[in-house]
């Protein structure tokens, strides 16, 4: 009798409540649709991605052994990063759309920016995949030599304040979603400062790259190369979920709310760890150009 009166009441009302399994269906609904669109993306964008070949580096790069991984990192911390990324491009899509057309405005096509980064080592060989961010430098060129000008002139107002805001780097979601990408992990730099590091370095590559790091939160760019790197190093040693949570809420607070270290010094860019590595006399200026010439060939032969 009394739930036939709620009923009443509430077919009177025109309010309608969810029952728990209707709830719990829809939830599971939500949950295989996310990963049905995650795996999808990640098979479309493997087309992208390839391993450095030893043809490429001339036996100059040596394969890395294997990391051991923990239950979280294998099997937990990929689904946290899905549910994480297709959150933000929810929440944040007017954003995302408020930043695109801005670009749009003051930069022109294309808005987005890509650029080859080093990712998870497989087969004791990094990775390299397709990083996204917005523009936010011209493409001015030198008109005799068809080269990009320096980033300290082709960076306009605008494109310094995206990344003083840090919101260039909010389309790096939709890395983590395709799962070349992670929230948390050593921060993906350039194949130009992956040559460059010695073989204890390249370990940071054992674990997925992520949006951010320990080398985020304490210094990020305003820190030499050598200790960002051993942040990375210090990550992959304890890779789990409270220090994943610590870390996010950290980087929230650093590098949104304060903006720290988004650039190094006073660069316009951050400085390449092999221009860090000859101003500080620790290479040679052979070495340098031997390194460099290793780089390029490595982008150069995915075409």
């Amino acid at each position: 009798m009394l739930s036939e009166l709620v009923s009443n009441e509430i077919l009177q009302s025109g309010e309608y409540v969810l029952s728990k399994k209707e709830i719990g269906i829809i939830i599971c609904s939500i949950a295989v649709s996310i990963n049905v669109a995650a795996y999808i993306m990640k098979k479309r964008n493997e087309k992208n991605i390839y391993r450095i070949a030893d043809t490429s580096v001339g036996g100059q790069i040596k394969t890395l052994p294997e990391r051991k991984m923990g239950f979280y990192e294998k099997h937990v911390k990929r689904y946290l990063d899905v549910i994480c990324a297709v959150g933000a491009i929810v929440c944040f899509f007017p954003l995302y759309a408020g930043v695109a057309v801005l670009v749009k405005i003051k930069l022109g096509s294309p808005i987005l920016f890509a650029q080859d980064r080093p990712g998870r080592v497989v087969d004791g060989r990094e990775t390299v995949f397709k990083m996204y961010k917005f523009r936010t430098m011209t493409e001015e060129r030198d008109p005799v030599s068809q080269e990009l000008l320096p980033d300290s002139v082709r960076l306009t107002r605008f494109g310094a304040w995206l990344r003083s805001t840090s919101l260039d780097e909010l389309p790096e979601a939709f890395n983590i979603l395709n799962g070349t990408m992670s929230v948390v992990g050593p921060r993906p730099q350039l194949v130009r400062d992956m040559v460059f590091m010695t073989d204890e370095q390249r370990m940071r590559h054992t674990a997925k790259p992520g949006l951010s790091g320990l080398a985020q939160i304490n210094g990020r760019n305003d820190i030499d190369w050598e200790v960002k790197l051993d942040w990375d190093l210090k990550y992959i040693k304890r890779v789990g979920f409270l220090e994943d949570v610590k870390i996010i809420l950290a980087t929230i607070g650093k590098a949104f709310i304060k903006k720290e270290g988004i650039t190094g010094g006073n660069m316009a860019t951050v400085e390449d760890f092999g221009d860090y590595l000859l101003r500080k006399e620790k290479v040679s200026e052979v070495e340098y150009q031997e390194k460099k010439n290793m780089a390029r060939k490595i982008v150069e032969s995915r075409s």
